[in-house]
């Protein structure tokens, strides 16, 4: 991620998403088995970035265990993000945000864990309820390169669509195996997650074609070279329901998980909805290059020769925040964004 709390100042198209799997992580909150007092009540949640929008679930969450253990028991929030995340940014906001589960709750805990969620994390069966939002789409490696586009979903060549594929039901079985070994038998995991609706749409088309089409007018006016432009992927995947499931088909079981609820929605575009009130075209187009700049950026960026902090990177995120807002400020269309979300519980 850029860091310096960009990720939390751009990400309202995340924020709004992840509206309907809080509550549903605020109802398995009531009904998950605690573990006996006085062990502690462990929540950890997957892919914080810098830990705005964890704010809310995870408040939400503390107010309903509350309900169930009182306010002298101590939970411990884990937040867990990859080793080069903004943690400064997630603990100062955790300090100072007046929306921090933490500031009127003394016998709640937070702890930052930087590594994958492809690996081990946490002590085996130490986690009472487990939440990953806007995260799990994102691919372990880069599978291979894609000659036609940024962004797989949109790619017509099919052996790089294959090995994206590939590689996102591996990950996919990888990380419901590491969180098995965590998760205390009875815990809950809620996820939620871009996903490829049923009708085989992955969504955010007219922002990949501004994306993909500032590139390639960077690469005409010499800002990038096209070698540097040949290495750059957006290493995400939307799953399609099949691809969610297939884990679990056989015996409706996988590294003793079940799925016992799981939905395909469209999330609400509110940059549209603010659009269609204030009908600014410029505020459109900057707030979905924002959500870019935030989200993508960094990963496209990692392909540039020469140091990421260096003169010329910070002219390329300029640049291509730029030219996507313009792109977008000329047709402000309502984005389809498809997730999925679903409850995971751990077997005895």
């Amino acid at each position: 991620m850029e860091g310096k709390g960009a990720y939390n100042r751009s990400s309202s198209v995340q924020a709004v998403g992840s509206l309907p799997a809080v509550a549903l992580l605020e109802r398995m909150a009531r009904a998950v088995p605690l573990p006996p007092s006085p062990e502690l009540v462990v929540i950890a949640d997957y892919g914080s970035s810098e830990g705005h929008n964890s704010l809310r679930p995870i408040a939400a969450t503390i107010r309903a265990l509350r309900e169930r253990v009182g306010h002298e028991r101590a939970i411990f929030v884990f937040h867990t993000d990859l080793p080069g995340n903004d943690f400064t940014a997630l603990f100062q906001m955790l300090a100072n945000d007046p929306n921090s589960y933490l500031r009127n709750d003394p016998a709640a805990f937070a702890a930052a864990v930087g590594r994958s969620y492809f690996e081990q994390i946490l002590p085996a069966d130490s986690v009472t309820l487990g939440w990953s939002a806007w995260a799990v789409q994102w691919l372990s490696q880069v599978p291979c390169a894609i000659p036609d586009q940024v962004q797989v979903a949109y790619s017509r060549d099919a052996a790089a669509r294959s090995a994206f594929a590939e590689q996102a039901a591996e990950d996919w079985r990888r990380f419901l195996t590491m969180r098995s070994r965590e998760l205390r038998p009875g815990a809950r995991l809620v996820v939620l997650t871009m996903a490829t609706d049923d009708s085989g749409d992955f969504g955010y088309r007219p922002v990949v074609d501004a994306l993909y089409g500032t590139l390639v007018d960077m690469v005409d006016r010499g800002l990038i070279r096209k070698e540097e432009f040949r290495r750059m992927v957006i290493p995400t995947v939307g799953r399609t329901r099949v691809q969610f499931m297939e884990p679990f088909a056989k015996g409706g079981c996988f590294e003793h998980l079940s799925i016992e609820e799981f939905e395909l929605f469209h999330g609400e575009d509110r940059i549209r909805t603010q659009f269609k009130a204030s009908g600014d075209a410029h505020a459109f187009g900057a707030q979905w290059a924002a959500f870019c700049r935030a989200s993508v950026f960094p990963t496209l960026a990692a392909s540039l020769d020469g140091a990421p902090d260096s003169a010329r990177s910070v002219k390329f995120f300029d640049e291509l925040e730029t030219g996507v807002a313009a792109r977008l400020a000329v047709a402000p269309v309502r984005m389809t964004i498809p997730l999925a979300q679903m409850m995971l519980v751990k077997g005895d």
